[in-house]
């Protein structure tokens, strides 16, 4: 048996093994991925580096699934070096698979600060410029998270009109209409749940009842000067034609 030191306890080791063999047998953690134990080690992930100080002295970070066992040999599996060089590590494995929750849950589990997870959302803010400055609703804001800034909803501000879906250039704003409810949300988060109003003329669901009083509020300022009708564009542009064609009919 071989006498090794690993985080100031001293254990017995068998001849052959590796750091991170020992580790594991004596119920010491060490992160890794791309060990199996009925395979040769391949140092792939980088994820289980560890600092060694040989029985000669010398000392240097080195991958525990690669390095064999020596007597005297102390290791240590935490400090800040190694903090950082697995931070790389898992950060190079999220550039590859950026959804893995195996290897997010894993940087969490040693308290490694890793990139946020993508949401498909870009961060150009069009959604949130157009709802604030051309529709008025300002229902959209940027907010800072634990997973960096992103676009988040100001409840009970959203009006279903659908401009932001509209002008998200990576469609990860959807607009779903169901069982007359219409909702807006980005990914998987619902930002937005409305009832949705009925087109007088074809009866087909056109509009939230939100977004109708809110056109109502902000032209308000315009006098009407016929009855008004709750009509969907298509119907509302037939309407105006057969309108306009019976106003010339009238003319002649």
């Amino acid at each position: 048996m071989i006498d090794i030191t690993i985080d100031g306890r001293e254990i017995k080791a068998k001849a052959n093994q590796t750091i991170l063999q020992a580790a594991r047998e004596n119920k010491i953690k060490i992160p890794h991925l791309c060990f199996h134990p009925a395979l040769k080690p391949a140092g792939t992930c980088k994820l289980c580096c560890v600092e060694v100080i040989s029985p000669s002295g010398k000392h240097g970070v080195m991958l525990s699934c690669l390095v064999k066992v020596k007597n005297n040999m102390v290791v240590k599996t935490h400090s800040d070096i190694l903090k950082e060089k697995r931070r790389a590590a898992f950060n190079k494995l999220l550039q590859m698979a950026p959804e893995s929750e195996r290897i997010r849950r894993l940087a969490a589990e040693y308290d490694i600060e890793v990139t946020p997870p993508p949401n498909g959302c870009i961060r150009c803010k069009l959604c949130i410029r157009v709802c604030s400055e051309i529709v008025k609703a300002s229902a959209l804001k940027m907010e800072k998270t634990k997973d960096g800034s992103k676009v988040v909803a100001n409840p009970g501000r959203c009006i279903g009109c659908g401009t932001c879906a509209n002008l998200c250039p990576t469609n990860i704003i959807k607009i779903s209409d169901k069982d007359n409810v219409r909702t807006v949300s980005i990914k998987d988060e619902i930002i937005g749940q409305l009832p949705l109003v009925r087109c007088e003329a074809c009866h087909k669901m056109f509009a939230t009842t939100v977004f109708l009083q809110h056109v109502e509020e902000v032209n308000e300022y315009h006098t009407h000067t016929r009855e008004h009708h709750n009509l969907c564009p298509e119907c509302a542009k037939m309407m105006s034609t057969r309108a306009l064609t019976e106003k010339a009919r009238i003319r002649k």
